[in-house]
């Protein structure tokens, strides 16, 4: 009779959730700080990084997973101001873990189709890693998987 116990929740298979966060930009002391303030203060652009996050369904994978792209040298002065005047720079997607999900500036997208930390490493093989701000930039790349039909179940 025991065998018979089951809930709705333990026939249910469960999703690997998708988040969107967004982080400030910094850059290190002197030239580059002085720049990135004075893009701010003229709102050149919105100085946010946003990158994915997914939060695996797996009891084994107990860690959310990080995946952003962003310049490969981000607190290099020229790299800004190349960036800044719209030219392309070298760009790298970075994987990492995350012990908790953030507490502000991170938004719950929806649930995945299948395993979603494998689709954003098919993903990432395939994204062109030049960096243009504006035109392919951490906006984009958390964009693109985010409208993929086979990616997400809202």
């Amino acid at each position: 009779m025991s065998a018979l116990l089951f809930t709705k929740s333990t026939l249910t298979r469960s999703k690997d959730e998708v988040y969107v966060a967004a982080v400030a930009l910094r850059a290190t002391k002197g030239p580059a700080q002085l720049l990135m303030s004075t893009a701010y203060s003229l709102s050149v652009w919105d100085l946010q990084h946003f990158m994915v996050i997914i939060k695996p369904s797996s009891p084994l994978l107990s860690q959310a997973i990080v995946f952003d792209f962003q310049p490969e040298d981000p607190e290099n002065i020229y790299t800004a101001l190349a960036a800044l005047s719209g030219r392309a720079v070298p760009g790298v997607v970075l994987t990492r873990k995350l012990r908790k999900l953030p507490r502000s500036r991170c938004w719950f997208v929806g649930y995945a189709e299948g395993n979603a930390v494998d689709k954003a490493y098919d993903f990432n093989n395939t994204w062109e890693v030049d960096l243009r701000i504006g035109l392919h930039d951490c906006r984009d790349y958390t964009n693109v998987p985010l409208k993929c039909k086979d990616w997400l179940n809202s």
